[in-house]
């Protein structure tokens, strides 16, 4: 089975939806489901083999010097959370075409692109999940699913509720990820393993395993939403209900449920495994099924259920038995088919009537009689009443509860499945009573009971038969595997056995005969309905007020962030010179603490290799001493740029070309940034703080200049092995395909860190762009508060007024208009040549960006334009092609950036050599284009943000000398 494949492909996928952006109609959920479709097909096709005991196994290193290794496993467990992800999410995406179908309930129109995009990277993650073997693999999924979960309950982020659910459920499950890594470490180091099937093979015990265990259970309760962690599941429901269906009914909660069921036959007697499996199961089953009984909203009574039933998985799984792994393997099945049927039926209901309040849906079931049978059939499944597939799983837990004996903690489990069944029982007649029939009863203070008016028949769209279609066939598979029990478990028989090999003779009968379990449902299905009955008579219709944890978890999270408030204004005062100062004092007492140690002995180093470095190294020094006298800001930057230029010279005179090159475009563009931030600052320097006297700025500074320099040249002494420079030289040209050995090692050899740098780069541009636009509209608001027409030129300040008189160089204009293109031409040149001759991508992109700020320089915002630019767009479409060429070898059964490398013998050129890896410095040159075009998008004003004119960056005023500056 091509495990590799099953997961990569609607990763792929997933990209090419998300990457036209909002252009992407509802078609993408199509595209999606067809994926997930293959993906079933490929499972189901290699389902008989694994089902007969085969196991398929894939790794693919990633860095083997860090062990890093995607590892791979699909037994028949793995193979039945697979069907079911693949399997729900191909019903869920054929469901959300019809959903997202048109504006719907009155708010903005959805980017159904992103969302299709997102909920297939999501699928791909938990397929990743489910059948990872290694414990990197399955840390690396798990992060993966709680990023998409965050991405997709937040993607309405123009509302505040959507935001605050998204945040505290990434802040809940993250934290309980980095508790799951602890403990997964602690268990590697005590087992010598670092897969889960050597780890149950040869589990260890100990203090320090109990410890990792305890760490385990941690992160696979916040996973799953288990007690006390329960409480960001209520608030995720402010996803769209397709999300809500797919992840938080039927995958992603469960991924802690799989987690325990892998680990709970090894592990269950260990410490307080049971206990803590117990109680926070039971807790979250009663506790869950009490708040679904006074939730007015249909969609977060099933998410309170939803709470309720992880919590019974939880014990089924968690307890270790082999009867209760048996019955718990049929429950995940159970569960994921009358939930994820129940969500969609009242996504369907909140689509059709713009409402999920109970209060308001008297009389539904008369208007919408289909859907409320499918919705009939699922409920009777969620309060496993006979014949359904529920009722089924139920039963067998229950006859396994009773058969554990002289077990505390099988006693508590059992009391609290009963009162839980009691309390779904009632849930599940009270939403499809709220829903379908009479609605939910509400009185006065005063106690008289008033019914609510039932829904405008007319306001009421009924639903077009291919809407009905994936709830229709998930309620009709709850009652199908209930009356085909016995065939259902033959293959459950087979799943749970590679749990525990001891289930693998147990079976499920859709008639159990009479006997204890029966009476506890058939008491449980009395007491449940007479219980929703009672409340109903009883209910006032009430919103009830916000769970208790999720009051407790916004007091800790609003007291943390007062007091980081409270920190950063200690911290950060705002003033550059303090941080200069505390940055360098760090510095200079790591130095000092080397220095105190003793350094290498540095005398026999030669001190130059010739005259014109002397010569270089003074010049350069002296421009760096004479920026401490210059009193214009202009000047110091200029002299800066030539220190700058100086080194770039010393590092040619060295014999370092590549270095030489990159150190001088950095310093040419450097310095424009420079003038475009001069625009906005002072011609001259404001005095320096009282508080740092001149003695010690210049004591601060000398101490640190020798003591950097005393420490190079110890580092330079020091040197006890050889140089990898030299095993690079003699490897480049035959292992890599280059001569250049500079970019063979930044590409190549070290082209992980490469892409590590490149990858903060990207980052950083955000950061800048984002940064600058906070201050922008702040800046923006506080001019119409002030009642400022930003239309208006005369009604900006003095600094906006200055900045109108420009002037426009025919010379300059017309130069650059012919030396842009030619530039861009070198860039592409310098970036493919770099391989053999100084250059590369990195150079290629500065040259090319140089060719967009001359433009600007020029012509203004006639030649560059953020928004036409999109530089943003540059940096991840230049890191998607450096990651695309990294991975791609991976898929052949190679390394992380192994070089390809082919020769071709076209007609007239000759013999031509290609090398895979010139591809990922194209990546890096576009990247680094992006950042230096999104840093000057930082500095060029749009006509909106200033009610400004296009023109040329050059201007006669160099700004508003009322504006104060800080002392370099």
């Amino acid at each position: 089975m091509p495990i590799l494949l099953l997961v990569i492909v609607p990763f792929v996928v997933a990209a090419a939806v998300l990457a036209p952006g909002g252009r992407v109609g509802r078609g993408a959920f199509w595209v999606a489901a067809l994926t997930m479709a293959g993906v079933l097909a490929v499972l189901l096709a290699g389902a008989p083999g694994i089902l007969d005991g085969e196991v398929d196994q894939e790794s693919l290193t990633w860095v083997g010097d860090l062990g890093l290794t995607l590892a791979f496993r699909v037994d028949g467990f793995g193979l039945f959370m697979a069907v079911i992800v693949s399997g729900i999410g191909l019903l869920v995406f054929t469901y959300s075409s019809a959903y997202f179908r048109g504006h719907h309930g009155g708010a903005s129109r959805p980017d159904v692109g992103r969302i299709a995009g997102l909920l297939l990277a999501f699928g791909a993650s938990m397929l990743g999940l489910v059948l990872a073997n290694g414990f990197f693999t399955l840390f690396l999924f798990w992060e993966l699913t709680s990023v998409t979960s965050f991405l997709l309950i937040g993607i309405d982020d123009r509302r505040v509720a959507a935001r605050a659910a998204a945040q505290r459920a990434l802040l809940v499950t993250g934290l309980g990820g980095l508790a799951l890594l602890a403990g997964l470490v602690l268990l590697g180091q005590q087992s010598g393993t670092t897969t889960l099937s050597g780890l149950i093979a040869n589990p260890p015990d100990g203090t320090i395993t109990t410890v990792a265990l305890v760490l385990v259970l941690t992160g696979a309760f916040a996973k799953s939403a288990q007690f006390p962690f329960h409480f960001w599941l209520p608030g995720a429901m402010a996803a769209p209900t397709p999300v809500s269906a797919y992840l938080h009914s039927a995958t992603m909660v469960k991924a802690g449920i799989v987690l325990i069921a892998r680990l709970a036959p090894a592990f269950a007697t260990v410490g307080p495994w049971r206990p803590l499996v117990v109680g926070a199961g039971a807790a979250s089953l009663l506790l869950g099924g009490f708040r679904a009984l006074r939730e007015q909203d249909a969609k977060l009574a099933l998410a309170h259920g939803t709470v309720s039933q992880l919590g019974l998985l939880v014990i089924l799984v968690g307890i270790g038995e082999p009867e209760l792994t048996y019955a718990g393997t049929a429950m995940i099945l159970a569960h994921a088919l009358f939930k994820a049927a129940l969500f969609l039926v009242v996504g369907i209901v909140d689509h059709q009537t713009n409402t999920r309040d109970m209060r308001r849906l008297a009389g539904l079931g008369r208007l919408l009689p289909g859907l409320a049978v499918i919705g009939g059939l699922a409920a009777l499944s969620m309060a496993a009443v006979i014949p359904t597939f529920g009722f089924v799983a139920k039963e067998a837990g229950l006859h396994g509860l009773l058969e554990l004996e002289g077990m505390g903690a099988g006693t508590v489990a059992l009391v609290a499945v009963v009162l839980g069944s009691v309390l779904t029982v009632a849930y599940s007649v009270r939403i499809f009573d709220g829903v379908f029939l009479r609605g939910v009863a509400t009185s006065t203070a005063t106690g008289v009971r008033m019914e609510p008016a039932p829904i405008d028949p007319a306001r009421v769209h009924h639903p077009r038969p291919t809407f009905l279609v994936s709830p229709a066939v998930l309620a009709a598979l709850s009652v199908l595997f209930g009356l085909a029990a016995a065939r259902v478990g033959e293959v459950i028989a087979e799943v749970a056995g590679s749990l525990d090999p001891k289930s693998a003779d147990k079976h499920l009968v859709l008639w159990p005969g009479l006997g204890p379990a029966l009476g506890i449902s058939v008491a449980t299905w009395v007491v449940g309905a007479a219980t929703a009955e009672v409340l109903r008579r009883r209910s006032r219709g009430r919103d009830p007020r916000p769970v208790a944890a999720t009051r407790v978890y916004a007091w800790c999270f609003d007291g943390l962030m007062r007091g980081a408030r409270r920190v950063t204004g200690v911290v950060q005062s705002g003033s550059l010179p303090v941080y200069l100062g505390v940055i360098l004092l760090t510095l200079l007492a790591g130095l000092g603490y080397g220095a105190a140690k003793g350094f290498p002995d540095w005398t026999d180093l030669p001190f130059a290799d010739s005259g014109v470095e002397i010569v270089l190294a003074i010049a350069t020094g002296a421009l760096a001493l004479a920026v401490i006298g210059a009193r214009r800001r202009f000047t110091s930057a200029l002299l800066v740029g030539g220190s700058g230029y100086g080194l770039a010279l010393l590092f040619l005179a060295y014999g370092a070309p590549d270095l030489a090159v990159t150190q001088f475009l950095v310093e040419t563009l450097i310095i424009v940034m420079f003038f475009l931030v001069l625009q906005h600052l002072p011609d001259r320097f404001r005095p320096p703080p009282s508080w740092a006297p001149k003695a010690l700025r210049i004591g601060l500074s000398v101490a640190v200049g020798v003591m950097v320099t005393v420490f190079a040249l110890a580092v330079t002494a020091g040197r006890e092995a050889p140089s990898a420079g030299s095993d690079y030289v003699e490897r480049s040209l035959d292992e890599a395909g280059g001569k250049n050995v500079v970019n063979v090692t930044l590409v190549d050899f070290r082209g992980f860190d490469t892409l590590g740098e490149i990858t903060v780069l990207g980052v950083a541009a955000i950061g800048v762009v984002n940064l600058v636009g906070v201050a922008r509209r702040e800046q923006r608001r506080k001019r119409l508060l002030d009642g400022i027409d930003l239309s208006d030129p005369e009604a900006l300040d003095s600094a906006d007024r200055d900045a109108r008189r420009r002037f426009r160089s025919i010379v300059l204009s017309t130069t650059s208009r012919g030396l842009a293109p030619m530039l861009a031409v070198v860039a592409v040149y310098v970036a493919a040549r770099g391989h053999n001759a100084p250059g590369g991508g990195f150079a290629g992109g500065l040259i090319l960006a140089a060719a967009v700020v001359l433009g600007y320089l020029a012509e203004g915002r006639r030649s560059f334009s953020p928004r036409r630019a999109s530089p943003l767009l540059l940096v991840g479409v230049g890191l998607g092609i450096a990651v695309a060429v990294a991975v791609t070898p991976l898929l052949f059964g190679g390394t992380l950036l192994e070089s390809a490398i082919w020769k071709v013998h076209p007609p007239v050129i000759g013999e031509v050599k290609l090398v895979s890896s010139a591809l990922f410095d194209l990546g890096v040159m576009v990247l680094v284009t992006g950042v230096v075009l999104s840093a000057l998008a930082a500095f060029v004003r749009e006509p909106s943000d200033d009610a400004g004119a296009s023109g040329s960056a050059l201007e006669g005023a160099p700004g508003d000398p009322s504006r104060e500056g800080v002392s370099g």
